[in-house]
């Protein structure tokens, strides 16, 4: 049993370790929402819907989307595997994580559970909109240290999110309900995550001033 510190520090994107020969459960995935659904939520509006993705035809069509994104994320020149160029150090990483996630828009339509996290949004206006991303994305990240817990990998892609349209009508998501994410989701292979490296805490860290 991983501790909260365990969870919280070896919760990883899973790209190239994620089994794409087992299938998952639906009731694991909707144990794992359960758990999702207790994160906050401004004004306790709870506005969420949560896609889980599992015929083989809509995640290939989904995957197709993705895959031309992809390729336009490379083509833009800001992709994770090209930025730090100039660092050794972390550029290494980087394109560590540029050639996983080249893995992923390759296998996207292989993994079994393509779970898509939404909501109720009305107008999205130019305006603030941390409450209302703030109602969402701290349900998916619940959702992703519940799975972790239960042994199953995913990662956060938003992706997609350039055919949003197209996929919300592959789905039948209605008009005024947006997309969060894309968190693919399978077992995962191996059990080996730990820590990842990250800048020093006083290099980001300001108290009372900047």
């Amino acid at each position: 049993m991983l501790t909260p510190d365990e969870l919280l520090t070896t919760t990883r994107s899973v790209r190239k370790r994620l089994d794409l020969t087992r299938d998952v459960p639906l009731e694991l995935i909707r144990e794992c929402l359960d758990i999702a659904l207790q994160a906050p939520s401004g004004s306790n509006a709870q506005s969420w819907h949560w896609v889980v993705v599992t015929d083989a035809s809509k995640r290939a069509a989904i995957a197709s989307y993705y895959a031309d994104s992809w390729e336009r994320y490379i083509a833009s020149g800001r992709s994770a595997g090209a930025l730090y160029a100039d660092d050794p150090e972390r550029t290494a990483v980087q394109q560590r994580i540029g050639s996983s996630g080249q893995y992923l828009a390759d296998h996207m339509a292989e993994v079994p559970v393509l779970v898509i996290p939404c909501i109720r949004a009305g107008s999205l206006g130019a305006g603030n909109q941390a409450g209302l991303w703030g109602s969402i994305l701290p349900a998916t990240w619940s959702f992703m240290l519940a799975a972790r817990a239960r042994g199953l990998g995913t990662a956060w892609t938003t992706l997609h999110l350039r055919h949003e349209a197209a996929i919300s009508e592959l789905l039948g998501i209605p008009e005024g309900i947006a997309q969060a994410a894309l968190v693919p989701t399978a077992y995962y292979t191996g059990d080996t995550f730990k820590p990842a490296a990250r800048q020093p805490l006083d290099e980001v860290l300001h108290v009372d001033t900047w």
